[in-house]
């Protein structure tokens, strides 16, 4: 049995590390006016939120194409594959998903598996790469999809808006009813919740809204059984991705949940960026996909 892995660009996976992985990434529509671009293809993240900023009209994108996933199935079956797993963008954010799950019982020569990771960014690319090395070992999808079940049941994802104007605008918050006249004087704290993005809280300052972030990640790690990893995420904010990394990777923090935690640095590029705006800053955490499929 052989068995591909694709995902989305939503994933934001370096494509040095997709291309040794093996994953197929396929990307994503971001428009301006009548222009329309492929992530990280004909449009690059730093492009993207300068003409965020300099533009008045905002972007917005469309969804993978089911003729962009057979222009793959078609290349995958002459490679010789006979399944592919799919892992591809929250199904609470975007139609794809559902789209995708109907149109797989329709393609032919090869067994499609679409797989919703309820999530975005960092998140996402945990899952297909959790998928990929399991496949590089023989398992097949009946071995692969109940691991990551369990990696995206471990997943923790909080993020921080700078602006929630633009999570209004397109609709992808759903609990927006609280922070309607106030968008000035807060600083949200999000998470996903069945694939959907909600407000957990809300706080004053940026400053206060990490802290908040930290206890809970904090008090999280403290009742971890199993090697953890950390992604902290930023929309164009390497400053703020410094300071947090920092910050959660003193020795203080590490003493008190024992066992250090795996850190890394991920980015939102356009597709998300659209939703969230810029200088969004987030932290997700799970059980390390690298011992998972071990």
């Amino acid at each position: 049995m052989k068995t591909a892995v694709i995902t989305d660009s939503a994933s934001y996976l370096d494509p040095k590390v997709a291309e040794a992985a093996g994953i197929r990434v396929v990307p994503i529509t971001v428009i301006f006016g009548t222009q329309t671009y492929l992530e990280n293809v004909e449009i690059t993240s730093e492009t993207f939120y300068q003409r965020m900023r300099e533009e008045k009209a905002m972007p917005s994108t469309a969804q993978v194409t089911m003729m962009q996933m057979q222009e793959q199935f078609d290349q995958l079956i002459e490679e010789g594959y006979d399944e592919v797993v799919c892992i591809h963008l929250s199904s609470g954010i975007t139609t794809f998903l559902q789209n995708l799950t109907a149109y797989a019982p329709t393609v032919k020569g090869i067994k499609v598996y679409p797989f919703d990771s309820q999530m975005a960014s960092e998140g996402e690319a945990w899952l297909a790469l959790l998928a990929a090395k399991m496949a590089k070992t023989g398992k097949s999808a009946a071995e692969i999809l109940p691991a990551l079940e369990q990696l995206r049941d471990s997943t923790h994802v909080y993020f921080v808006v700078d602006d929630l104007s633009h999570l209004l605008r397109t609709g992808r918050i759903t609990n927006s009813s609280a922070f309607v006249g106030n968008l000035l004087r807060i600083k949200p704290i999000l998470t996903f919740e069945d694939g959907k993005i909600v407000a957990l809280t809300k706080e004053r300052t940026a400053k206060r809204a990490f802290q908040r972030v930290k206890q809970d990640f904090t008090e999280s790690l403290i009742t971890e059984t199993q090697p953890v990893r950390v992604g902290v995420i930023d929309a164009n904010n390497p400053e703020g991705s410094a300071t947090w990394m920092s910050d959660l990777t003193c020795s203080d923090l590490q003493t008190a949940v024992g066992e250090p935690a795996q850190f890394e640095v991920a980015h939102i590029g356009p597709s998300i960026g659209v939703h969230t705006g810029e200088k969004v800053m987030g932290l997700v955490w799970a059980r390390d996909w690298q011992t998972l499929a071990d």
